[in-house]
């Protein structure tokens, strides 16, 4: 496990402690179960107001990461700068484009977020919302199976999924997802307005409260008998239907 996070990790509870002093993004924290006193405290006073996910683990998750004496926490350190979501809207608009947006909800796979990233900067997307939590770490692999465009496309990490479609539909922004069971095809949305699209997670599919409240949804045609496609070879043929529709 060590080896998916190379230069990411930082173990100890003083080195991790000032990790988060320092301000710098911070992917994710494990701490031991069962830990208490001082530390503890001060772990959770300065992770107050910050969307930084925990999970308390047993001391053998710990040692997956490192052999080396990491006193009951490992935080994995962000390879990116994330964008805010409302920061991001705002850029779109004052440049006076029209919003392309594309929200992962609870995709897991590093390898298809990466691929949807790729896809998302080379097709003209604004960029890739996805959640901190049940959501894929982005790591080595990501960016390497995104062919480094998780470097050149705005990235948003948001706490809630339903907070960040609430922003997105009060932003003015038309929330589209795909859905087997629509009458509606791919070609007969309309891609020209403000839109972000949904994908779905590889084994459930969009939430429930996300697919309740979307402005339309959409099925892509299809020939053959499997059920589905991969969430990632759907975010590359979506996205090349906005593009040329905008174009």
């Amino acid at each position: 496990m060590k080896s998916d996070y190379k230069n990411q990790l930082v173990y100890g509870r003083n080195p991790v402690i000032e990790l988060l002093k320092s301000g710098k993004q911070i992917e994710k924290i494990f701490v031991q179960k069962g830990t208490t006193g001082e530390f503890e405290i001060e772990l959770r006073n300065l992770l107050k107001g910050r969307d930084i996910p925990v999970s308390f683990v047993h001391p053998n998750k710990l040692k997956k990461f490192t052999q080396q004496n990491h006193q009951g926490v490992v935080a994995i350190t962000s390879l990116l700068q994330y964008w805010q979501l409302e920061d991001l809207i705002d850029s779109i608009f004052h440049r006076g484009e029209v919003p392309n947006l594309i929200l992962l909800d609870s995709v897991t796979d590093v390898r298809n977020v990466g691929s949807i990233i790729r896809s998302a900067e080379v097709l003209g997307a604004h960029g890739v919302i996805m959640g901190i939590k049940n959501s894929a770490t982005i790591n080595h692999m990501t960016i390497k199976t995104s062919a480094g465009a998780a470097f050149k496309i705005p990235l948003v990490k948001v706490k809630s999924i339903a907070n960040a479609v609430q922003t997105l539909k009060d932003s003015g922004i038309l929330l589209y997802v795909s859905d087997l069971k629509s009458e509606n095809t791919l070609g007969d949305i309309d891609f020209k307005v403000p839109c972000c699209t949904v994908l779905g997670s590889e084994d459930e599919g969009i939430s429930h409260h996300v697919s309740k409240i979307a402005d339309n949804e959409f099925i892509i045609p299809q020939l053959g008998e499997t059920d589905s496609l991969n969430v990632s070879v759907s975010a590359g043929i979506i996205l090349y239907e906005i593009m040329k529709q905008r174009s």
